[in-house]
């Protein structure tokens, strides 16, 4: 075990104080604050940082726009950490901090860094769920909710022009495993400490979507909630707030089973409230999806226009294509 997940997001922003307001309103709570840099911790002990994107302590890297600036991962003990540091600064220029961070860039120029992180525990209880010939609740109502409170930062997603090759620097050199491959559209990667399906999204850049423009740019973060409910009071709440509404709302991929609501957010990119996805280890069996719009969702409340004509049910496992797994087939 060495990378255990996503320790802290750090963004660059054009208005820190809007954006404290933002991700007080979604959920997060503050833990310290001023006007130039502001921190909110989740229950499992990961953070967002704010500052301005003026500020010259920012990393240098090839990502435009506002959004996280650089990405820390969570490193499980002091071996792991000086483990990575020697087979990343093999052929790149690595900074340190006085605790031990390591900043450097990946091979498509974006901004990480490792620390030791002592992930918390979490002990979640979501309601049994009812259906047709199975009674999980009986005489017990739901739990009331007020807010939407995230415990978790589950994965963060970037744009990248060479994603076909920039998945390879995480797995060869970081340790990362592949979780799913979608052809012509990304890769779905998980740290080798942690069971998410997915810490990191690696989007092709020259996908034909609004603000896919070709280059490096943060996409979106996914926090982490215990149920629909939740999703749906935190979207409802940030609605009261006055905050833009979701373009898909309340939607559910297929490809690692989670339900997600996307927020614009003045960020940069949007923030995700995310549950009930899947956890997988390293028995899990790589998928190849041909159709990539078939893995994207299995439904969404405003069903956006390209997904109008249902898509081929068309995937295959990685380890059944002969020669590998283009991310490009011919």
């Amino acid at each position: 075990m060495a990378i255990v997940g996503i320790e802290s997001l750090l963004y660059g922003v054009d208005d820190v104080a809007l954006c404290k307001r933002f991700f007080e309103d979604f959920g997060l709570k503050a833990c310290s604050s001023s006007d130039e840099m502001v921190e909110f911790q989740v229950d499992e002990g990961s953070r967002v940082v704010l500052r301005s994107g003026s500020d010259l302590s920012l990393p240098k890297s090839s990502l435009n726009g506002s959004g996280v600036r650089e990405v820390v991962w969570g490193v499980d003990t002091g071996k792991s950490l000086e483990a990575l540091v020697t087979e990343v600064g093999r052929d790149r220029e690595i900074t340190r901090d006085a605790d031990g961070t390591a900043h450097f860039l990946t091979d498509c120029g974006l901004p990480m860094a490792l620390r030791i992180f002592r992930k918390r525990s979490l002990l979640g209880a979501p309601d049994a769920v009812n259906a047709p010939g199975m009674v999980n609740r009986m005489n017990t109502h739901r739990k009331w909710r007020k807010r939407a409170l995230p415990r978790t930062i589950q994965h963060v997603v970037f744009t990248t022009p060479a994603f076909e090759s920039a998945y390879k620097f995480f797995c060869d050199r970081l340790g990362f495993r592949i979780s799913d491959l979608q052809k012509g559209y990304g890769a779905y990667l998980r740290a080798d400490g942690a069971i998410n399906h997915h810490n990191l999204l690696l989007l092709n850049a020259n996908l034909p979507f609004p603000e896919f423009d070709g280059t490096a740019r943060f996409h979106h973060a996914n926090f982490g909630v215990e149920d629909i409910d939740e999703i749906m009071v935190g979207a409802n709440h940030m609605e009261r707030c006055g905050w833009p509404k979701s373009v898909l709302g309340l939607g559910r991929h297929r490809i690692d089973s989670a339900l997600f609501y996307y927020l614009p957010s003045p960020t940069g990119g949007e923030a995700e409230y995310g549950a009930d996805g899947d956890y997988v280890d390293d028995s899990w069996v790589p998928r190849f999806w041909e159709e990539p719009l078939f893995g994207y969702l299995t439904f969404a409340h405003n069903l956006p226009a390209f997904f109008q004509r249902p898509p081929a049910w068309k995937f295959s496992y990685l380890e059944d294509r002969e020669g590998g797994a283009p991310l490009h087939d011919h």
